[in-house]
């Protein structure tokens, strides 16, 4: 596996984002003819963006040698979604696509408690070493903040317009994710392991 630029990774991962919402900002409000159909912005930005995750997809296999499930789980959701939308014409199908991921990681994350697998772990250890009551802990309020992540899309694009749905999607979701991850930083200090300790301190 080649040293990668620390660039790399944020852009591959964000730059479908931020291309699917220049698109929907840019046509916004206008139609475009494809096949003989008519297309409003948010199913053109949509067309654009699952070729784009695509792409980025391969090219973070490529240079990495490997995917995360969540990754793999994206993709084919957007793929099947994205595709709905475009091929209907109807962008519900998109819309509710975070949702089925949130409600799909919640499940696993929930099923792994259930069945005292830790599977967070052996996910994100490299990059987050922790002791298992540590682990066990984040994948608890993992599960809590995916099922608040999908009831919050539901939410969102059942009840507000079209424009306020992207700007959610795009940097609300992010938003959240982040202020999880600073919310836990106690967390992450209170179960690190120590440099040699197998399991650290309970």
């Amino acid at each position: 596996m080649k040293d990668q630029k620390p660039w790399v990774k944020p852009a591959l991962e964000l730059g479908p984002v931020m291309l699917f919402f220049l698109v929907f900002v840019l046509k916004r409000g206008e139609t475009v003819s494809l096949w003989g159909q008519e297309y409003g912005g948010f199913i053109l930005a949509t067309l654009v963006f699952i070729p784009a995750l695509a792409l980025a997809t391969l090219i973070q296999w490529r240079l990495s040698g490997r995917l995360a499930p969540m990754q793999i789980a994206t993709l084919v959701l957007v793929v099947v979604f994205g595709g709905l939308s475009v091929w209907l014409n109807d962008p519900r199908f998109f819309k509710m696509k975070p949702t089925m991921i949130y409600l799909l990681f919640a499940g696993l994350l929930g099923f792994s408690l259930i069945a005292r697998k830790n599977w967070l772990q052996a996910v994100l250890s490299e990059a987050l070493p922790m002791n298992a009551d540590g682990w066990r802990k984040l994948t608890l309020r993992m599960t809590i903040l995916f099922l608040a992540l999908a009831m919050a899309n539901e939410l969102v694009w059942r009840t507000m317009s079209e424009s306020t749905w992207v700007y959610f999607k795009t940097f609300g979701l992010p938003l959240i994710l982040f202020a999880f991850l600073i919310a836990n930083a106690g967390l992450f200090k209170a179960h690190a392991l120590q440099q040699g300790d197998g399991e650290g301190k309970g």
